[in-house]
């Protein structure tokens, strides 16, 4: 029997609930005894040690594959990420995911730096898998920790932020009016300048969303909107286009090619986010409030719009005033 009465009156608890797990103990009453068994048999039912989880043997597309439906679809540019998701396992061997180490990573990482990849590309690539590792964690979906939690960014050597100079403005904005065959190319880039929107957002404005002397900007990359002031000759300018031409079209690629025609160089990656530099450089080089240019632009971090503070006329002039060379030969 499980329970048993001693000559001494106490009672002994002998239960074995499954074969070699076994528990014995001796109480006063047989209440307690009785309490004892029913717990050691409910304890075994509700964490079932003699039958362990199988091993999760997912490979790493597959755990893409999950983060995309339960967290990726969610994002901003979801299909893009989905696309990136499914190169990086492949690039990767597409292990067990379980199996997969940071070591394989950071050897991958080298061929592919190797091989001519950015460093900003690598990096991005990074903090997208990391991504999926920690949130299916958090979710309950995975039971490892990260494995690319002590993986470490590339350093990489800062560039300068390239923006337009006044007549370089001008030339890139004729050379666009004179695209007729993309009518409101010439626009879209105007409401860039005048007010720091990336090419997707003032492409994507609605006759709804300019009223009141401003734009609002809804399909932010942040999910947010934010409304900038603008003028009343551009408002109307906008009214006009809506009216006669309905929406913008997807013109940003057209951009590129026209301002591959004109003499303004750029560096490799930068297009359409040029107009965004540009406003940005100029707010500040104007005097402009770094804290007012980071809600402008929507950051949600003041360090990406301290980018801009050495253009400040008053950045960091003490370097002029107090350096040794100054008072020389007085």
């Amino acid at each position: 029997m499980a329970i048993e009465q001693l000559p001494d009156g106490r009672w002994k608890v002998d239960v074995e609930p499954i074969k070699g797990k076994r528990f014995r103990k001796i109480f006063k009453t047989k209440a307690e005894a009785q309490r004892f068994e029913a717990t050691c048999r409910t304890k075994v039912v509700d964490t079932p040690s003699w039958s362990p989880k199988p091993k999760d043997r997912r490979r790493l597309s597959e755990l893409c594959t999950r983060y995309y439906d339960l967290h990726g679809h969610t994002l901003a540019d979801s299909a893009r990420l989905k696309q990136v998701l499914a190169k990086l396992a492949k690039d990767l061997g597409d292990p067990v995911a379980v199996t997969f180490t940071g070591n394989a990573y950071c050897e991958t990482r080298r061929l592919q730096l190797e091989a001519g990849v950015h460093g900003k590309t690598l990096n991005n690539r990074l903090g997208y898998l990391k991504a999926v590792f920690n949130e299916l964690f958090r979710l309950g979906d995975t039971d490892y920790p990260n494995p690319l939690a002590k993986v470490r960014p590339l350093r990489l050597q800062e560039r300068p932020l390239s923006f337009l100079s006044l007549p370089q403005i001008n030339e890139v904005l004729e050379a666009l009016d004179a695209r007729e065959t993309t009518p409101g190319i010439g626009l879209v880039a105007r409401v860039c300048l005048s007010t720091g929107a990336r090419w997707g957002e003032a492409q994507a404005l609605t006759p709804e969303r300019v009223r009141n002397g401003a734009v609002t900007f809804a399909n932010t990359k942040s999910r947010k909107t934010r409304s900038i002031p603008i003028d009343k000759a551009l408002a109307a300018q906008l009214v006009a286009h809506f009216k006669r031409h309905g929406l913008f079209s997807n013109c940003m690629l057209t951009f590129s090619r026209v301002l591959a025609t004109t003499s303004i160089k750029l560096p490799a990656g930068q297009a359409t986010h040029v107009l965004r530099h540009t406003f940005a450089s100029h707010f500040v080089m104007r005097g402009g409030n770094i804290l007012t240019l980071q809600k402008i632009l929507g950051h949600s971090s003041l360090t990406m719009t301290m980018r801009y503070a050495h253009l400040s006329p008053d950045h960091l002039q003490d370097a002029l005033r107090l350096n040794p060379l100054t008072d020389e030969g007085n």
